[in-house]
């Protein structure tokens, strides 16, 4: 979901000529630890631009890396839905983010494209939230 993800965040960039700098936060749905990584890397030599200091994850948010036996996360919708309704609305709502893009993040997944071992496609939308 990773590459994704990379290709929504750099075209939202590129079509309304901001930076990633011009956000609170970039939000994905659920990349986890492992995908976070490849996301930062894929951003980093498309647009020469490092969003670690703006990008969390939703998987990262909800699950306890140590505590718990989790590398990739959960859920994309799951995660996004809950940390969306939860946390960010309300962060937004109490003037504790002024803009955030969030990007929800799926795999399309198939009983059939794993028994044949293919690749698992993978889709990202994204929405700017903005605060009142």
């Amino acid at each position: 979901m990773a590459p994704a993800a990379a290709g929504t965040i750099a075209g939202i960039v590129k079509d309304l000529e901001c930076s990633p700098a011009d956000f609170d936060m970039i939000v994905t749905g659920d990349l986890g630890f492992i995908g976070s990584d490849i996301l930062k890397e894929y951003i980093y030599k498309d647009c020469g631009v490092d969003i670690s200091a703006v990008h969390t994850d939703c998987g990262k948010l909800i699950y306890y890396r140590h505590e718990q036996d989790v590398h990739s996360g959960g859920s994309g919708c799951g995660c996004s839905a809950s940390m969306l309704c939860s946390h960010f609305l309300n962060a937004l709502e109490h003037k504790k983010l002024r803009r955030i893009l969030f990007v929800a993040t799926g795999a399309l997944l198939s009983p059939l494209t794993v028994k044949q071992k293919e690749s698992v496609p993978s889709i990202a939308h994204a929405v700017v939230l903005e605060g009142k």
